[in-house]
């Protein structure tokens, strides 16, 4: 099918423009901002009723946010992408318009920030994951239909009928639509089981339980994408597979983080988690 006429900026004022991109930045934190909010207002979902802060400091807590995935994300991409050429420009490091960022390494930015700000704040650094866990999927969804929108990280060629004719690939056939994949999975799916266990089976009352499965299904749904995901051009697949992909081998340590984690939440005693 053809790629929707969508401008990857969605206005201008005079020389400055907004792009869809940043804008799924903004959103998602914004909106995961509000969500939050509503989770830890609600105390009953918490272990013993304490949430990891008070429900007002999330929107301090969203300045920690857009600052840790912007960092984390630029520096994992110089990083786990492209290191040999930053390290002979190392002033193009700090040139964030060639788009380079990372999932993984923003994920770990972020994570380092809730932990310094939750215990900042006195609460469990476990439930500070949980709740991030429950509210990132927001922005996962919000960015991955915007690098759709760029015509950006699209897939393999494909005969499905699906198949999209991205402006930017210079062979110009049909490939795999991978950012609505990733935004189906890593963003919609993953927020409706996670919200199930939140709210059916209150699993935010175990502290880390929510932040594993979080890093199981993410890693599963990006695992699974990057089968039919174009690797990035610099890297190629890796270990002379054809199949084996840097996302990939980011996200098994992911996997094997959250069934630690889940393992963790689910053989503590109850009498700590009342």
């Amino acid at each position: 099918m053809p790629f929707p006429d969508i401008d990857p900026i969605a206005f201008a004022i005079g020389p400055f423009a907004v792009r869809w991109y940043a804008l799924g930045y903004l959103f998602g934190v914004g909106l995961g901002a509000l969500y939050g909010y509503r989770l830890l207002s609600n105390k009953q979902l918490w272990a013993k009723g304490e949430p990891p802060f008070e429900a007002k400091d999330i929107w301090d807590f969203a300045f920690w946010t857009m600052l840790a995935i912007v960092l984390g994300g630029r520096i994992g991409y110089v990083l786990f992408y492209n290191l040999p050429y930053y390290l002979s420009n190392p002033l193009e490091i700090i040139n964030t318009l060639d788009g380079g960022m990372s999932y993984h390494g923003g994920m770990l930015g972020l994570m380092l920030a809730v932990i310094l700000f939750t215990r900042k704040k006195g609460g469990n650094w476990l439930s500070g994951l949980d709740l991030i866990a429950s509210v990132s999927t927001i922005g996962i969804f919000l960015v991955r239909i915007a690098n759709f929108i760029n015509a950006e990280l699209y897939g393999a060629p494909t005969n499905a009928p699906w198949g999209v004719i991205f402006p930017t690939d210079p062979l110009q056939v049909p490939r795999h639509p991978s950012q609505l994949y990733e935004a189906a999975l890593e963003g919609l799916l993953l927020f409706i089981v996670i919200r199930i266990f939140t709210h059916v089976f209150h699993s935010l009352r175990r502290p880390g339980m929510v932040a594993g499965i979080f890093g199981i299904g993410y890693g599963l749904a990006r695992i699974t994408v990057e089968f039919v995901r174009l690797p990035d051009a610099q890297l190629g697949y890796l270990y002379g597979t054809g199949w084996i992909t840097q996302g990939m081998v980011l996200s098994v340590p992911m996997v094997i983080a959250g069934l630690g984690f889940v393992i963790y939440a689910a053989t503590r005693k109850q009498s700590a988690l009342r």
